[in-house]
C-alpha cells in the first residue's frame, strides 16, 4: 500500500498521542511495581500500551515503504516527518 507524505505525518502524530496517553496513565496510576493496580487500571493500561505499541509498528512500515518508494534514506524520510509532525503548522509538506 502506498502512503502519502501526509499519511506518514497522520500516523507520527496518531502514535505520538497514544504515546503520551500511556505516559498520562502511568502518572495517574503510579508505577505498577509499587502501586496496586484494580484490574480496570490494568485493563486500561494494556490497551492504551498496545494501541501505542501497534500505530508505532504501522509507522515503522510505513516509513520503510514510503523511503522504498521514494529512494530516500529511511532516516532522512522519518526526520521530515517528524519535522513536520511536531510543527505547530499542522500543514504537512515534504519539501519536494
Amino acid at each position: 500500500m502506498a502512503h502519502t507524505f501526509e499519511e506518514l505525518v497522520a500516523k507520527h502524530r496518531a502514535a505520538d498521542e497514544a504515546h503520551q496517553r500511556v505516559e498520562q496513565l502511568r502518572e495517574d496510576y503510579g508505577p505498577p511495581a509499587q502501586e496496586r493496580w484494580t484490574g480496570m487500571q490494568t485493563e486500561t493500561y494494556e490497551t492504551a500500551w498496545r494501541a501505542w505499541r501497534d500505530l508505532a509498528r504501522d509507522l515503522q512500515g510505513a516509513l520503510n515503504e514510503y523511503a522504498s518508494d521514494e529512494g530516500r534514506s529511511r532516516s532522512e524520510i522519518e526526520a521530515d516527518v517528524e519535522r513536520v509532525a511536531e510543527s505547530d503548522g499542522g500543514a504537512a509538506s515534504d519539501g519536494t
